[in-house]
């Protein structure tokens, strides 16, 4: 690839940077620089896979801010988790521009861009929300508890913990310069943030807040709009691109971080649910704040309640019912008429309650008409019951006499992401795991950018600092059973072998919480080395607790697949309970799958078995995490070694020296154990 003008200055900033930094020289970041230039001067889109130590952030770090220096959009960054999101704001960009401060002709402004409930609301937190909640959880019906401590000459304060925390939220709020929840220290919970935070669907907006010219989350997007570089996240990125309200500002080159994910959080960011449940609440609302009478919203709780009575969960391949489509229609109706009769007259003030009431009715209605040209649109639909997750038991299915929710979502976001995302920007895609051996056309495919009228695009692969043969070690238990429903006594015995040949130093992954934390409760007992699990303690705590202590163990699920990044003797083996597929009764997943082998293709792998590599892949990827660890990963399912498909999800993982001989692998990890 010959170098171009801005690509040279591009690379000679990255040396600088790395320079000043302490860093080492990578020829996969240099690559990766190169690329993100390129794709920015031609149009053209980048799918580009960065191993884990390339350095990834810098090298599109230093082509948006050359790219900011002659343009007048900013460039978007938008990440899947906030952990990513506060690494890049808190850590990597101040760092990066500390050290270029000196080369660079102006100053470039990065912004954080989140979602509204990420905010403290003044309008709800000076009283211009009627709470929902009449319970001790309201705000403003706390009554001393919440409120004697601001009384002149009181002494004393609010009793209950809720209560403390309110108090202090108040406290904090009146001298936060951003009402940015991350910046509370120590934090609150869920519960006590709702009572200052509005969702997307309370907020009155700012054409209508009488505080909208204070409101933190319109000051952070008028700062986004004004900045050289926006970092938010994927369902900020799908909101805009999809959904036409202008959340952020206009952007003209966007990298999407962690891309492996963006499939899956647009489609949960554009899907939605119906219940009987919403259709009361609504009810409520409408009546408590607005004059409109809401017997038709009754009955048509009352029809859906009955339509939907008995309704297996599930995949409705056909639609809706009969019966369920007129219950459906009738709530569209009802909520329809709701709209109409509730809107404000003339120049009536503010009305927080009436806001919220017709922000729900607006959501059921528009719920309504998407359930009803589902089977037109293209839409999935499919039937579930809210379940509970009870502690040391897992998640508890409902009883089938729960009333059933209606579910909805594309059968595919292909079309959404080429339109509403890459129609009119330079997108640049990256992740350690975008590739299954060297093919990008699954990725692509699920991202629109395959078939006629496609965008194109390119993928790169540059590789990773690491000599993973050198450093690892793959073991599959190739001896094991399939898996079965939990953990059975041979992987227990299998994992419990392991731990003591390491001595600790293991990262479990699980693929069910249920699982993880019967492996603890039993393995505990049988084992010198300590055992963290997840739901013991915050994430962040178990995670700093395990790399702290180098013969510590700790047992997690989904959430530490993906969010670990533990160096050192502290890591030095990761085992895998099963492949992770998703759940069989998926029914969006059942509907994808149906649809490839209706167009000849091989659902399984193009949807289950692909989602199961990249997971592995990012599972598997725990271990090394830089150039000077050892260890060894030990997948416990039988089928990556025996199954016809193994060789499939192979081909995304790291080149691990690999073996399926269990003697060779717990000699390995005594040795390491020793060092």
């Amino acid at each position: 690839m010959t170098d171009t003008a801005l690509s040279t200055q591009a690379l000679e900033l990255l040396d600088r940077a790395v320079e000043a930094m302490g860093g080492q020289r990578r020829d996969g970041q240099h690559e990766m620089v190169r690329r993100v230039v390129a794709a920015i001067e031609s149009g053209d889109h980048l799918l580009v896979q960065a191993g884990t130590g390339t350095g990834k952030s810098l090298a599109y770090l230093i082509p948006l801010i050359v790219n900011a220096l002659g343009s007048d959009k900013p460039a978007v960054i938008a990440t899947a988790t906030l952990a990513l999101q506060a690494q890049i704001v808190g850590r990597d960009v101040p760092r990066l521009l500390a050290a270029l401060e000196t080369v660079l002709p102006r100053p470039i402004d990065v912004a954080l861009v989140k979602g509204r409930s990420n905010y403290v609301c003044k309008q709800k937190l000076g009283g211009g929300f009627p709470t929902e909640d009449t319970g001790e959880g309201a705000l403003f019906t706390l009554g001393e508890d919440a409120s004697v401590a601001h009384l002149p000459g009181s002494s004393s304060g609010p009793t209950s913990q809720l209560g403390k925390e309110v108090v202090r939220l108040r406290d904090w709020a009146q001298d936060t310069e951003t009402g940015d929840r991350d910046e509370l220290v120590p934090g609150v919970t869920d519960r006590a943030w709702r009572q200052v935070s509005v969702t997307s669907m309370e907020c009155l907006g700012a054409q209508k807040c009488p505080l909208a010219t204070e409101c933190f989350s319109e000051l952070a997007r008028a700062k986004g709009a004004e900045a050289d570089i926006v970092v938010t996240n994927h369902a900020m990125l799908a909101i805009s691109a999809f959904e036409g309200i202008a959340v952020l500002p206009d952007y003209d080159v966007v990298v999407v971080d962690e891309a492996h994910e963006l499939q899956d959080r647009v489609t949960g960011a554009v899907s939605g649910q119906l219940s009987v449940q919403m259709l009361l609440s609504a009810a409520s609302s409408t009546r408590k704040h607005t004059a409109v009478p809401v017997d038709a919203l009754q009955a048509a709780a009352a029809a859906l309640d009955l339509a939907l009575a008995g309704t297996p969960e599930g995949l409705m391949p056909q639609g809706l019912s009969e019966a369920q489509s007129q219950a459906v229609g009738q709530a569209r109706d009802a909520s329809r008429a709701a709209l109409s009769d509730s809107k404000p007259e003339g120049n009536a003030a503010v009305d927080g309650g009436r806001s919220i009431a017709r922000s729900r009715l607006n959501l059921i209605f528009e719920l309504c008409e998407r359930l009803l040209s589902a089977q037109d649109e293209g839409e999935v639909v499919w039937a579930s019951r809210p379940g509970t997750f009870v502690p040391g038991q897992g998640y508890q299915r409902a009883e089938q006499s729960e009333p059933a929710v209606l579910n909805i979502a594309p059968l595919s976001v292909a079309m959404k992401l080429r339109e509403g995302l890459f129609a009119d920007r330079t997108v640049v895609l990256t992740s350690a795991t975008l590739a299954i051996g060297q093919s990008f056309q699954a990725t692509a495919g699920g991202l629109g950018l395959l078939g006629p009228s496609a965008p194109k695009w390119t993928g790169a692969d540059v590789g990773s600092p690491f000599d993973y043969p050198r450093q690892g070690m793959l073991y599959v238990a190739a001896h094991l059973k399939k898996p079965g429903f939990g953990n059975s006594p041979e992987q227990l015995e299998e994992l419990k072998e392991l731990i003591n040949a390491a001595g600790g130093g293991t990262l479990a992954l699980f693929s069910s919480r249920r699982a993880a934390e019967d492996a603890a409760a039993k393995l505990r007992p049988q084992l010198a080395a300590k055992i963290l699990c997840q739901g013991d303690s915050s994430m962040s705590a178990l995670i700093r607790e395990f790399a702290e202590e180098p013969d510590s163990c700790l047992f997690g699920t989904m959430s530490l697949w993906q969010g670990v990044d533990v160096q050192g003797a502290s890591c030095r083996l990761v085992v895998i309970d099963r492949i992770p597929f998703p759940r069989p009764d998926d029914p969006l997943v059942t509907a994808r799958a149906r649809a490839v082998a209706r167009n000849g293709g091989d659902g399984f792998l193009a949807i289950s078995a692909t989602h199961a590599a990249v997971r592995l892949a990012q599972g598997v990827g725990r271990l090394i995490r830089s150039s000077s660890d050892r260890g060894v990963v030990a997948v416990l399912d039988s089928r990556l070694a025996n199954a016809s498909y193994g060789g499939f999800l192979r081909a995304a993982l790291p080149p691990f020296w690999a073996t399926k001989d269990r003697a060779v692998a717990l000699s390995a990890l005594k040795r390491l154990a020793e060092k």
